[in-house]
C-alpha cells in the first residue's frame, strides 16, 4: 500500500501545474485500507436538522453518533484506545447510517435497521440502552421503566446516567425516556 501511495504522490507532482488532490488520495487510502482489512473505525459527517453530526462505524455497526460541539478528537482517542487505532475518515462507509438518518428526519423512517456496535457500553448501561432501543416510535418511557426493563427497577438514577452517556443517540432513542412526571431529564 505504501508503494502505491508513493507512486501516486510522485505522479501527481510530475504533472505540470498539478496540485495534489488530497481528497482523492484520502478516499483512495480509505478504500484500500478497508479492502485490506486495515480500517477498523470509519467516520464521516452528516448535515442534519440538528447541525453537523459525526457518524462513526465499525464492521460490527454504528459505534458512535456525535452532536455538534462534542469533542470529536476526544471521541476518536477513546475509540483508538478501546476499539482500535486504525481509524480513518471514510464517509462512504457511513452511507447506510446517513441514508437512514435522512429518511428519519424526512419522516419516512420510524425505526433504524443498522446494527449497533455496543463495545463502548458495558453492564447495566448496555442493558439500559438495549431496552431503550426497543421503545417504539411515538412512544415514551420513564427512567424507572427502562431500569426495570434492564433488570434493576430501583436503579432509575443509574439508568438516567446510562442514557446521558448514550454513544448512539437518535438511533438508540434516549429522547423517548422521560421522568415519571413526564418532564425531560438531563
Amino acid at each position: 500500500m505504501t508503494d502505491d501511495l508513493e507512486r501516486r504522490l510522485a505522479d501527481d507532482a510530475r504533472r505540470p501545474g498539478a496540485r495534489l488532490d488530497l481528497e482523492r488520495l484520502r478516499a483512495a487510502l480509505a478504500r484500500r485500507a478497508a479492502d485490506d482489512g486495515l480500517l477498523d473505525v470509519a467516520h464521516g459527517t452528516y448535515d442534519s436538522p440538528l447541525g453537523e453530526l459525526t457518524v462513526m462505524v465499525t464492521p460490527r455497526g454504528l459505534i458512535r453518533l456525535s452532536y455538534p460541539g462534542e469533542g470529536i478528537g476526544a471521541q476518536l482517542d477513546e475509540l483508538a484506545d478501546r476499539v482500535s487505532p486504525r481509524i480513518l475518515e471514510a464517509p462512504e462507509r457511513t452511507d447506510t447510517v446517513r441514508r437512514q438518518l435522512d429518511e428519519y428526519f424526512d419522516g419516512a423512517r420510524r425505526t433504524f435497521e443498522v446494527p449497533v456496535d455496543w463495545r463502548l457500553v458495558r453492564g447495566f448501561a448496555g442493558d439500559v440502552l438495549r431496552a431503550t432501543a426497543r421503545i417504539p416510535f411515538g412512544s415514551v418511557s420513564s427512567y424507572r421503566q427502562v431500569a426495570e426493563e434492564a433488570g434493576s427497577p430501583k436503579a432509575y438514577r443509574a439508568a438516567g446516567n446510562a442514557l446521558g452517556s448514550n454513544p448512539v443517540p437518535i438511533v438508540v432513542p434516549c429522547h423517548r425516556v422521560l421522568h415519571v412526571s413526564g418532564g425531560l431529564g438531563g
